[in-house]
């Protein structure tokens, strides 16, 4: 039985245990927190080790230049109207308002007021030890930017040192695997326990939740991607849809960005007629560090989160939300269950509780469904757009391709 399906599983099952029970499954969070807790361990060495190769790799002299800086300029622009357009619909439809899900304890204490400036010095760690062991996840993504960039500056000798990080990072998402095999366990005990307090009212919000990320991601293909590709590469829209619909079906059935590249490559060279240079680059630097559609993504979660227990989202924690997620999205693996992981980080940065992951982990599968559909277009436009710009796009290919193809 593939995981997504026992999380399905786990979170259908809370939800009767919550309802039948009632209160009498309380004995059950102490499991949930330790699911939490097991996500929070993985949250820091994930972050570092991730940005740290991520950065490096970026940074390679041979993938400088004027390309490269247009790719990521790209990137940001494009993930930065993702999340726009997820904070829209999520404020709009407001999933999670009225659900006054209790605050864990530990934050019950918590002060909410930081100004801007605050937030921004909070930001450099003085001691960058203490920022892992304290869970502080800006700090540590501080730190990790000046650590690759040394890196990346000590040359040859930097290389042994960004050797073992790529190991680590591959340790840690083999960890961020095991560990997801006991979500169904872990969603089962936190949903349950929510449930038994709020009653039936947590269906209708989730199902306002996947409508707030499907929506967003639509609008983000609709609006910027044919946007881009009308306007910004003046090339007709239709024939780019035609061209990446392997890849689309791929992406839609498989929840995979990582999976999905050698058919995004394959669509790219063979039916957009982008050069293998263009399209090798672009698309594989954004299976990395592109991610529109987890940006949707950790931007409504994180707002259905804080409406749900009843938290005040600043201005302040709006900027860090947006920092945050688009920062995560390099550390993001294209891989199915890897935004539960991201969205803690995202959740640990606006002092939002964990333990609002058991809302959405159920249907996160349904979530990333659109979600990597939308993660390989925006690749594929920037290739389209970067090819353009180049001349390194054959239009008459472009242009000639069919459904049939």
């Amino acid at each position: 039985m593939k995981p997504w399906i026992k999380i399905l599983i786990g979170l259908i099952l809370g939800i009767i245990a919550g309802l039948v029970l009632g209160h009498q499954v309380d004995f059950l969070e102490r499991l949930g927190k330790a699911f939490i807790d097991l996500l929070k361990m993985l949250v820091g060495l994930i972050v570092f080790s991730s940005l740290v190769t991520g950065m490096c790799h970026i940074n390679d002299p041979k993938k400088l230049g004027r390309i490269g800086l247009r790719t990521l300029l790209f990137y940001a622009v494009t993930t930065i109207l993702a999340i726009i357009f997820g904070l829209v619909l999520v404020y709009v439809l407001k999933p999670g308002v009225g659900l006054k899900l209790p605050l864990p304890k530990q934050m019950a204490s918590l002060g909410q007021g930081i100004g801007l400036l605050d937030f921004l010095f909070s930001m450099v760690p003085s001691n960058p030890f203490a920022a892992f062991s304290e869970g502080n996840v800006l700090q540590v993504i501080v730190f990790s930017i000046f650590f690759a960039f040394a890196i990346t500056l000590s040359g040859e000798k930097g290389k042994i040192v960004l050797q073992f990080l790529e190991s680590l990072s591959e340790i840690m998402y083999s960890l961020t695997h095991f560990i997801m095999k006991l979500a169904p366990y872990g969603v089962f005990a936190l949903i349950a326990t929510a449930v038994g307090s709020i009653g039936i009212k947590v269906i209708l919000p989730l199902l306002t939740f996947l409508l707030c990320n499907y929506i967003a991601c639509i609008l983000q293909i609709l609006i910027i991607f044919c946007f881009s590709i009308k306007y910004l590469a003046k090339l007709n829209v239709a024939p780019f849809f035609k061209g990446m619909k392997d890849a689309i079906v791929l992406a839609f059935t498989t929840s995979s960005s990582s999976a999905t590249l050698p058919v995004s490559l394959e669509c790219a060279r063979d039916h957009l007629g982008i050069s293998p240079d263009i399209s090798g680059f672009v698309l594989s630097l954004g299976s990395t560090i592109n991610m529109n559609g987890a940006a949707v993504g950790q931007a409504v979660s994180a707002i259905f989160i804080a409406q749900a227990y009843g938290i005040e989202v600043t201005l302040v924690k709006i900027f860090i939300l947006i920092f945050v997620a688009l920062i995560s999205a390099i550390g993001a693996a294209g891989i199915p269950g890897t935004g539960i992981v991201m969205l803690s980080i995202v959740l640990n940065a606006m002092g939002l509780p964990l333990e609002g992951i058991a809302l959405v982990a159920g249907v996160d599968r349904l979530r990333e469904m659109v979600s990597s559909v939308t993660n390989i277009l925006g690749d594929a436009v920037a290739a389209v757009f970067i090819a353009k710009m180049e001349k390194q796009i054959d239009e008459k290919r472009y242009h000639a391709v069919t459904w049939l193809e």
